[in-house]
């Protein structure tokens, strides 16, 4: 049985996450409050896996958690991308005419925002989960209050949907990594399937740093899915590169990484893996 480490409730979106990566499988869940609590899981016990949300095709990048993933020292040996989909529910003796309030987690009532503009009439409060709203009102028996959370958790939790599929773009998904510490990684993923890596560099404060590099990749014909960059704090103007990239040849990937190594600084690989 694989014990996984996620953020928020039973329900939630990194639980549906986990359960479709590792399908089939036994797995137990350790729900956390906060990522920070997520990546302390996997330190304190190196046989639990984390699951963690770093993107979304419509609120972008979760930069905190790219931040968490380089301090934690936990590798990443996964990927997985999740079709998000919001539900409306409430307790099963409420209804449209009794609802007052709404309560989600801040980016869900962003991806329901216009589906929200249509009902003026109901308070919109914050929370720290999907699914943690909708346990909240089902254990507090809160009538007159709504959740917003995938229809899965309405179900669990014995919530009546009162419309699915809100969300305001149906092109919306979210990009999960599934991290583990690092002795453990080769177990959870075999070094020949790997075709992907999370990499992050600082940079020399020098006019063509960072062309250089990318020409670099560009010549190894390595291919670069993705770029962030985060402001180093106490370093004015200097930035964290986090570099997603792409190939179909290992061994030319690693030679590109030893010939990028003397134009950067701190260079640290996060991960190799196979991309979903």
């Amino acid at each position: 049985m694989k014990r996984i480490a996620i953020q928020g409730q039973v329900g939630s979106f990194h639980d549906i996450a986990a359960h479709e990566y590792f399908k089939g499988e036994q797995i137990q869940l350790i729900c956390c409050p906060t990522f920070e609590k997520t990546f302390q899981a996997v330190n304190e016990d190196p046989t639990v896996i984390a699951i963690a949300a770093i993107e979304n095709t419509i609120a972008g990048s979760l930069l905190h958690n790219y931040e968490l993933l380089r301090d934690s020292g936990t590798t990443v040996v996964g990927e997985h991308k999740l079709h998000i989909t919001h539900c409306i529910c409430c307790l099963p003796e409420d209804d449209w005419n009794t609802i007052t309030e709404v309560h989600s987690h801040p980016v869900a009532l962003m991806q329901t925002r216009h589906y929200l503009e249509k009902h003026p009439e109901l308070r919109i409060v914050e929370g720290e989960d999907t699914a943690g709203s909708a346990k909240m009102i089902a254990e507090g028996k809160h009538r007159g209050w709504a959740a917003i959370c995938h229809a899965e958790a309405a179900r669990l939790y014995g919530l009546k949907v009162l419309e699915d599929g809100i969300e305001d773009n149906k092109h919306n998904f979210t990009r999960f990594l599934v991290c583990s510490a690092q002795q453990k990684a080769d177990l959870l993923r075999p070094i020949t399937e790997v075709n992907k890596s999370s990499i992050v560099f600082s940079l020399p404060h020098e006019e063509g740093s960072l062309s250089a590099v990318l020409a670099i990749l560009s010549f190894y014909k390595i291919n670069l899915t993705k770029i962030q960059s985060l402001p180093i704090i106490g370093r004015e103007w200097e930035y964290l590169f986090y570099v997603d990239v792409t190939y179909n040849n290992l061994p030319r990937y690693r030679q590109a990484v030893d010939a990028i190594i003397p134009l950067t600084r701190d260079l640290k690989i996060l991960g190799e893996y196979r991309g979903s």
